[in-house]
Order: C-alpha cells, then structure tokens, then sequence
C-alpha cells in the first residue's frame, strides 16, 4: 500500500531523516519505535506531505505520492491522528468530529461515522455539546482519533496515542486501534512505549537519529537484545 524509499528529510542544513526506507501493505499494523528525536513524528508529519522531501519518494498504491500536497494525500485516504492531538478547544467535541469530514467522499456517510466513534468511544457521546479543550487529556485523544476516523481512511498515521495518558486510558487507547485495525484499516503506529506498540503490531521498525536500525516481526525485535535493553526495560538476565 505505502512505501517509503531512502527517504531524506531535513530542517535547514540538519538532517533528520537519513535515507529511511520501510512499507505498510494493505491490512497491516506496522510500528515505529524509538526514542525521543529519533525522526519518526517527522516520518509522519512526512508521509502526510506536511514536509518537504530532499530526497527519496513516497509510492501509495504503486503510485509516485512524493509531490502530493497534503489535501491530495487526504483525498487518497491517508488521514493522521498527530502527536498532541491538536483539537480546536473552543469548538464542541461534535463539531471536532465534523471537520474529519470535510472530504468529498466522507460528507455523505457524516452520521454513520459519527455513530461509529460513538460507538468506539461512549464517552465523546456524552460529551458531544462539550468543548474540546475542556476534556481530559484522555478523552481528547479519543477525540483527535475519531475525527480522523470521520475522512474514511485506508492507512491511518497515528504519532504517540499514549503520550501523557493514564494506564487505563491507554489500554482503552490502544484496544481502539486494535478494533479499528480489525475493520481493514492499515495503520502506522508511531509509538514510545515499544511494549504496548509490539505488542499489537504485525511487523516493526526501529529508528534512531533519523535512520531505522532493526526491522522486522514485532515478536523477533521484542526477542533482539538491544530492543529488550533499550526499549523494553529488559536486560536479558534470568
């Protein structure tokens, strides 16, 4: 479905993205791991052409996607959930909603997409007449996914959906992607928390300063000795 090829991203003369090449095929739930400043919200941010490219290309369905604009990314069914979650505060839940169908395709089916998040996440439909930035930081992420749930998506970007939430919220957090993943949806998985994003995911990919360094089944990087040191807690000792 994706495909990423030595791709090169930078912000003035410093690089940070060196010559990054990885895939998501049709279905899957792929993860990225790896510290902070390793490159991967700029990967997103990237891939949702919200950056420009020094070099390499981005392919989508066999197709050159590198000199798209983020509208045309959208309309070929490409949607983000961005780190931070970046709500409109002062506009109800609802209305937050809405905006994740602006695409042509997706105005039509407004109501059965507003009945699906709802039935994702009960909580926004009790707090669908509230305003967004009222919410707990929770509830604000399950917000920020249902809006880009809203446009229709084939491959959803979702960049740290664990980021500064509660145990709870997170299991509630991470058994949405699974469901939405289970509807056909392909995810990328941008995550800190290695554990819980190999745990879900099929295949993974480990990035540090801007390059990937590991790549492969999620159960053979969790089984890798530096993924175990450095992003499971883990030192190999019995």
């Amino acid at each position: 479905m994706l495909e990423v090829a030595e791709l090169q991203v930078a912000y003035g003369d410093a690089p940070a993205l060196r010559g990054v090449t990885l895939r998501i095929g049709a279905g899957e739930l792929v993860t990225v791991v790896g510290p902070n400043g390793a490159g991967k919200t700029t990967l997103v941010n990237t891939i949702a052409r919200l950056l420009p490219v020094r070099g390499g290309r981005l392919v989508l369905d066999g197709e050159d996607a590198t000199a798209l604009d983020a509208r045309q990314m959208c309309d070929r069914g490409v949607a983000v959930i961005p780190e931070g979650r970046r709500l409109f505060g002062t506009m109800t839940v609802e209305e937050n909603l809405e905006i994740g169908c602006y695409r042509r395709d997706a105005r039509p089916h407004r109501d059965q997409g507003i009945e699906r998040v709802y039935a994702l996440f009960p909580r926004l439909r009790e707090r669908r007449r509230q305003q967004a930035g009222t919410l707990s930081g929770g509830e604000q992420q399950m917000a920020a996914i249902g809006r880009a749930l809203m446009a229709r998506p084939r491959l959803l970007l979702i960049d740290e959906p664990s980021l500064g939430l509660a145990p709870a919220i997170v299991d509630i957090v991470f058994d949405a992607i699974q469901r939405i993943h289970a509807e056909g949806v392909s995810i990328l998985l941008i995550e800190q928390n290695a554990a819980r994003a190999l745990a879900v995911a099929g295949r993974g990919y480990v990035m540090e300063d801007g390059r990937i360094v590991a790549e492969g089944p999620a159960a053979q990087l969790r089984a890798e000795p530096h993924v175990r040191e450095a992003y499971l807690g883990e030192t190999g000792e019995k």
